[in-house]
């Protein structure tokens, strides 16, 4: 029987060079794809965010644990393609006009997909339209993005595009970065205002 324990020792502990290994011996012992993915890949990044969230643990070793996990997952990814693996939803995110960051954003974006999510990452400095086509096209999670006070009323401005598209509805929306509040994000008509990517997770799972 295969020790999962290993594994979500691995990925909390960012065992980088490891996890590959422990993967194809799970595999190789018999274990299910998906078994491996939610008892093991998952749940040693739901720990590593959790002792993020008690302040434990620091935004470098979330990072080593995220990309430990998805190394883990290139092994898992053509055994779950046979399975019934899928996703726990699609969550589209970008950062608003006129704004070039992007750390928190893709830090947000690798953490949702090491969780189980599908994460569409829309990019920087993104016209309130390309969100607007992401609800289109069927999104019914969107987080926006901003770092500065200058670009944060574009936050406003992709609400009331949705809001004018008649698609507001038919989506949550997140929004977040250094300059945003919970006040602000109940100002604008936001669904959610995430602190940290640790709390988006929660948020989103909290809607399953």
């Amino acid at each position: 029987m295969a020790d999962l324990t290993k594994v979500v020792d691995a990925v909390y502990k960012g065992r980088l060079k490891e996890i590959q290994g422990l993967v194809q011996e799970a595999l190789d012992t018999g274990a299910e794809p998906n078994t491996i993915l939610d008892e093991a890949l998952v749940k040693g990044m739901d720990v590593v965010t959790q002792k993020w969230k008690e302040g434990q643990v620091f935004v470098p070793e979330v990072l080593r644990s995220a990309k430990t996990m998805q190394s883990g997952m290139d092994i898992l990814k053509p055994f779950l393609v046979k399975g019934s693996g899928e996703a726990k939803g699609v969550f589209a995110i970008g950062t608003v006009k006129g704004d070039l960051h992007d750390i928190g954003k893709n830090l947000v974006a690798m953490l949702l997909e090491s969780v189980g999510y599908k994460v569409i990452n829309l990019g920087i400095d993104l016209d309130p339209s390309v969100f607007v086509e992401q609800v289109e096209k069927g999104v019914k999670y969107l987080g926006i993005s901003a770092l500065l006070t200058t670009t944060i009323p574009q936050m406003k401005v992709i609400i009331d595009s949705l809001e004018e598209a008649g698609l507001r509805s038919k989506c949550k929306v997140w929004v977040g970065g250094a300059p945003v509040t919970q006040e602000y994000a109940e100002e604008i008509g936001a669904d959610f205002y995430a602190v940290d990517a640790a709390h988006c997770i929660d948020q989103l799972n909290s809607l399953r």
